[in-house]
């Protein structure tokens, strides 16, 4: 308890749990002549309630074992509290913390698995990929981790990257997939609407579209360049190809997290987007995020690109660097497909993501 509340909750709870152990025990004493008088004999007094006719309810004492069941459960809530932590940010004599139960449990498992992952340390990213044992370890922390957002195709869905397609927001160098699990991704594009009206937004939404070789309407997509270049080019780029420093996604691919429809994109580009992954050092270890970054960069990348890796010093391998775009989806908040391991994976900061 006192990992979690502080401050004014600390002082309410501990005012609820111990005035409530106290009003058991005053109630206890204040019914005392009642609790301990004996059944009288013969006729006993009954209470009113008769159900079915023939079932009534006496008025008999409580017996005196059941008194006591109920006090010494009262003095033993009393001293559970003294000792350990349920008083709000009281910590209890015994020092009990279940935050540092669990650290240790979790230094226990490390600890456990290193034996596992030791003759990953020497190997690099690419070098990992290969490993057929690695690649199934990186796919079972993979589905324990990073398909219930990702899915377990690795292939995302509306708002969650395709981390197969080699399509990435911020680059797919295998040091940028396991900086992206370590640390997360927050990607944001805002909103529009006060800048921007809906017939505007429809006409940067046909341009946008017809930067994939998507149908759009010639007169609205030369109206929608205009704006674009108003609106857009800081972070798209004057030729939409996006900005992977900035997390902002490649408009030019047909690569979308949220659709390619006008009404997706017109959506995105009023409303914006705001997409987060969680960060996953606290919750994965430093082998375990190095096999999992090995498979997930395995997954958009062929064994000879391993060995052009390597030649190159561990240097990304061609991924493109287009960022993930979300159909509609800003290009900030777009979680590209870049951003691995679990969660809602998004990157940076750029207006209309796809």
């Amino acid at each position: 308890m006192s990992d979690f509340v502080n401050g004014f909750w600390g002082i309410f709870i501990s005012v609820v749990a111990v005035g409530g152990v106290l009003w058991c025990v005053w109630l206890l004493y204040t019914q005392r002549r009642w609790l301990g008088a004996k059944p009288a004999a013969g006729q006993v007094e009954d209470t009113g309630h008769v159900w079915d006719g023939d079932l009534t309810e006496l008025n008999n004492p409580v017996p005196t074992w059941w008194t006591w069941m109920y006090l010494l459960a009262c003095l033993f809530a009393l001293g559970y509290l003294f000792f350990m932590p349920g008083l709000g940010s009281y910590k209890g004599q015994l020092g009990y913390s279940s935050t540092e139960e669990v650290a240790q449990h979790q230094a226990k498992m490390a600890n456990a698995v290193r034996p596992i992952y030791a003759r990953f340390e020497t190997m690099t990213v690419p070098q990992i990929s290969q490993d057929a044992g690695a690649r199934e370890i990186g796919q079972r922390l993979f589905l324990n981790n990073c398909a219930q957002c990702h899915g377990s195709d690795a292939k995302g869905g509306p708002s969650f990257p395709n981390l197969t397609d080699g399509d990435w927001l911020h680059g797919g160098s295998p040091e940028v997939i396991m900086k992206t699990i370590k640390e997360g991704r927050h990607g944001v594009m805002p909103p529009w609407k006060a800048a921007i009206d809906a017939k505007a937004a429809g006409d940067i939404a046909q341009y946008v579209r017809s930067l994939s070789g998507l149908t759009a309407d010639p007169i609205r997509v030369f109206r929608g360049k205009r704006e674009f270049g108003n609106f857009c080019v800081a972070c798209h780029g004057v030729d939409g190809k996006g900005n992977q420093l900035m997390g902002a996604p490649n408009l030019t691919d047909d690569v979308w997290l949220y659709g390619s429809s006008e009404a997706s994109i017109v959506k995105t580009i009023l409303d914006g987007r705001d997409n987060r992954m969680p960060a996953h050092e606290h919750i994965l270890n430093p082998e375990q995020i190095k096999v999992l970054t090995a498979w997930v960069w395995g997954l958009s990348n062929k064994p000879e690109a391993a060995g052009d890796v390597q030649a190159e010093g561990n240097t990304a391998v061609d991924t493109p660097a287009a960022g993930t775009p979300a159909a509609g989806t800003p290009a900030a908040g777009t979680p590209a497909a870049e951003t691995t391991a679990v969660g809602t994976v998004a990157v940076g900061t750029a207006p209309l993501a796809k």
